[in-house]
Order: structure tokens, then sequence, then C-alpha cells
């Protein structure tokens, strides 16, 4: 079926203007773009207007749909190239083990809280057998393990307690969160293919073997030209380039999603002279088109047909689960390294804040494998993104209620540290750049 390309044009003004108009609204109101654009896409798809005879603002044909689908597949491989850009090897170096034993508990409670709230609504923890849906269990499991720090970072600033022990503890945790997350989502998306988990642990070693290599020649490159051309273009086109082969090459030679990719080439090219320059660009290139197609795609593709209201009890289910597994997972582990009750507290209700990673995981499951048992969790991340979003800052500073605003010159004090510069670019990378 073939498509037609003013109407393509049209689509994407509607969509770059309805995701911008709605992200800043939401911004106001203390919630992250991110929410907005996935309403935006809701209000001008069809996906709110079955059954009333109006198809929404815009209501693409198939054809037209598969060119919206590749640019939000664009969209979401910028968003794992920046998160890797961004991921500093110092700083996990120094967060130490507590900050790396907060972010594997924050990984390991909510998956398997999810997978267990997934199975029951799939008719039973005895479906555990049924490859197919445990793989489904997994992926719903495997969307509540990341960590949005933007509303945290904001939050622990405002009440002074950003460079504080706990404080940078647990922004480095976030940060070791996500590429935790990214590596046991390629062993389900292997585990999906219906191969066995050796293969599929074989293969993932592979990945990471291959991208360890090719990684360090290419990161030796990109030092040698960043040191001969500074600050040009080419640096950022070549970035671009190897983002994309790698997002290739995990995807169709060793059967990863290809955002692992993605994610491990920016990780390959973090903490460069000019990573920061080069990532400005990805924000450019990507957050002003790419990116805003992705969010609104997830809303204009919904189909809220076979949603019932008696699916909420799974909603609500879902978001539980994916807010006290972080509280309970990280809260626990910071008790278990002497953090005092507040603190341990702070860094459980700190590390519950979702975003973009958790629907680019639901964007890579829910292409991978068909929803069981009438459960699509679209409606439940969404849900869990505004809620985590509002919960989070609220639950921080009432954990903190009382404390006066920590000396930031204490921060040298602490065997936890953090540099402002990461600070500013993580917190950067969630709100999506300037408005």
């Amino acid at each position: 079926m073939e498509f037609n390309v003013m109407h393509i044009l049209l689509d994407c003004g509607i969509i770059l203007f309805a995701t911008k108009a709605v992200g800043m609204l939401t911004r106001k109101i203390g919630l992250p773009q991110v929410v907005g654009m996935i309403l935006a896409g809701l209000l001008i798809g069809p996906a709110l207007f079955a059954g009333t005879g109006f198809q929404g603002l815009i209501h693409p044909t198939a054809a037209e749909m598969n060119v919206l689908k590749s640019f939000s597949q664009i969209g979401v491989v910028f968003i794992l190239f920046s998160s890797g850009l961004e991921t500093d090897f110092r700083e996990m170096k120094r967060s130490g083990v507590a900050a790396t034993s907060i972010a594997m508990a924050g990984v390991a409670v909510p998956i398997l809280l999810g997978t267990l709230v997934a199975l029951l609504f799939m008719g039973g923890l005895s479906e555990v057998h049924d490859h197919e849906k445990l793989m489904n269990a997994l992926f719903i499991g495997c969307i509540l393990s990341a960590t949005s720090v933007g509303i945290t970072v904001e939050t622990l600033r405002e009440l002074g307690k950003l460079k504080t022990k706990i404080g940078t503890t647990v922004l480095s945790a976030a940060i070791i969160d996500d590429v935790i997350g990214i590596i046991v989502l390629s062993v389900i998306t292997g585990l999906g293919g219906e191969g066995s988990i050796w293969m599929t642990l074989l293969r993932v070693l592979g990945f990471f073997a291959f991208t360890s290599v090719v990684g360090y020649l290419m990161r030796r490159a990109f030092k040698l030209m960043v040191k001969v051309y500074p600050h040009k273009r080419r640096t950022s086109i070549f970035a671009f380039a190897a983002c994309f082969l790698f997002a290739y090459a995990a995807e169709e030679f060793f059967g990863i999603a290809a955002i692992t990719g993605a994610y491990m080439a920016g990780l390959m090219l973090s903490g460069l002279g000019d990573t920061h320059f080069v990532d400005r660009k990805v924000i450019v290139s990507g957050y002003m088109f790419f990116t805003p197609m992705f969010f609104a795609y997830i809303g204009i593709s919904a189909d809220f047909s076979g949603f019932h209201w008696s699916s909420m009890l799974f909603v609500l289910a879902f978001v539980s689960a994916g807010i006290i597994g972080k509280i309970i997972g990280c809260g626990a582990a910071a008790r278990c390294f002497r953090y005092d009750k507040k603190e341990s507290l702070a860094a459980g209700f700190g590390m519950i804040a979702r975003g973009e990673v958790a629907l680019a995981v639901y964007a890579t499951g829910s292409v991978l494998i068909a929803p069981q048992g009438g459960i699509d969790p679209l409606v439940a991340t969404i849900f869990l993104i505004i809620t985590s979003s509002i919960l989070c800052p609220i639950f921080l500073k009432l954990v903190f209620k009382g404390h006066k605003a920590a000396d930031l010159e204490a921060a040298a004090d602490h065997e936890v540290t953090i540099s402002s510069e990461a600070i500013e670019n993580v917190h950067h990378h969630i709100e999506g750049g300037d408005d």
C-alpha cells in the first residue's frame, strides 16, 4: 500500500506542535514532558475516539503508520544512545559498592514483583511453564526496572540534599540502574526467541565482547579525532554512524534489542573530551524530531478497544509493584550499608520515578511478543510514569521534612561524590532540552 508524502508532512507537523505544546503544559504543572508527549499522541490519534465517528486529528493509513513507526524507532535509539553518552564511568567507579548494590536491588525486586503480578493476571503462577506467557511476564517486569532521575535531581537540589552522601549515592545508583536494566533486557530479549538460556547468555556475552573490542578501538579513534579536530560536526556524524551500526549489529547478529546496541555505543563514547558536544547534537537531532515521534507514536498506535475498566485492577497492581519494588529493594539495600532509616527511605523514594527508558522497554517488548491474557501494559506504563512522577518529590520532601539544607561543601568529606556536570547532563537529558 502506497502512502501520500503530503499526509506524512501534515502528520509530522501536527505531532511536533502537539507534543511540544502539551509537553510544556505538563512541565508547568510539575510532570515530565514525556507525559505530555504521550498524552498528545492519545489526543491527536484515534485511540480515545473509538466509536464516536471522529478519527482524530491524524488517522494515518497502514503504510503511513509504518513510516511513523520507523521515525519512532529511530527516536528510541537516540534516547538510549544519549543515555549511554551521559553514563560516566568515573562516577560509577566512585559510587562504590553501596550504590551498585542499591541499583541491583532496585532492578531485581521490581522485576520479580512485576513478573509475579503479570503471571497472576495471565492465569496464575502455574503459567510459569508456558514459555510465551513467561516471556510476556518477564517483559512486563522488566518495564519496572528503569529509573528516571530528572525529578529526583530537582527535588534533592531543592532540599539541599543533592551533594550529600545519600544524594550522590541515589544519583549514582540511578545511573548504574539503567546499565543493569539494559543487560537484563538483553537476556530476556534473547530468551524471547525460544532459545535456551545458555545460548542466550552466550549471545549476550558475545555481544558485550564484540562491544568491548570494537568499542575500545572506536574510543581510541574518537580520542584522536577530538584531539586533532575538537568541536567539529564530523565528530557527531561519526558518533551517530557508530550508534546506528551498533544498534543494527545487536539486533541482526546477536538477537539482542537494537536499543541495547545504541546504549552501548553511547557508553563506549562517554567521558571523552567532546562527549558533551556530541550529546548536545543528539538532543538537537533526536529531541527536535525523532524522540517526539516516538512518544507520540506510543499514543497514536494505542488501541483501547479491548480495554475494560476491570483491567484497572492490573494497572493498579502493576503501578504498586513498580513503586513498592523500588522502595523495598533500594531501601533495604541502603539499610544494609548502614544508612539510617530516613536515608534508606530516601534511597527507595528517590528511585521510584520512571520515564522514557520504561517506555523504550515497553516498545521493545510489545514488538517482540504479543500480549497475553488481554493484558496490554501500555496503559499501566503511562499510569506508572504519571504516578511515580507525582509521588517521588512528595515522598522525598516528607522524609526530609524538618531537615535543614545541607552544606554543599561538605560533599567533599563523603566517600561518594558526583560532578555537577554529570548531574546537569542527566537532568537535561530527562527534561528533553530547552523550551
